[in-house]
């Protein structure tokens, strides 16, 4: 079974911090695009940062950067979150996505969710007192 699974969340102050991982169970992210999105109670879907196949460029939304850092180990078939000086506004669900092979996503990758195929169930991540 193809599937990404989410680990990591939990319950966080303000201005801690908390990483979140994502493993590949089934295929292999090597040459896959990747992203990590949050979706919070009554919002859209938010892209947060995304990570191109092969080039390993890197994009952040303006909420985040400078706070979130994405990674990926492709050994491990592997994506991480790394998250910084959260505030109570990054309490939401957080997904994280992948997208088949192909020659634009070697070198390209997108905040937007219709680019991916593949797609975690959500870890929730709250940031309160």
């Amino acid at each position: 079974q193809l599937q990404l699974v989410e680990s990591g969340g939990g319950l966080v102050q303000p201005g801690g911090s908390l990483r979140l991982s994502c493993a590949a169970s089934g295929f292999s992210l090597e040459g896959k695009a990747i992203a990590w999105f949050r979706q919070a109670p009554g919002k859209e879907r938010e892209g947060l940062a995304c990570i191109s196949g092969s080039d390993y460029m890197t994009k952040y939304a303006d909420s985040v950067k400078g706070r979130f850092t994405i990674s990926r180990s492709d050994a491990k078939d592997s994506m991480y979150l790394a998250m910084n000086s959260l505030e109570s506004d990054d309490t939401a669900m957080y997904f994280c996505a992948a997208r088949s092979p192909s020659t634009y996503s070697q070198r390209h990758c997108s905040q937007d969710g219709d680019f991916y195929d593949f797609w975690g169930q959500g870890a929730q991540v709250t940031v309160s007192s």
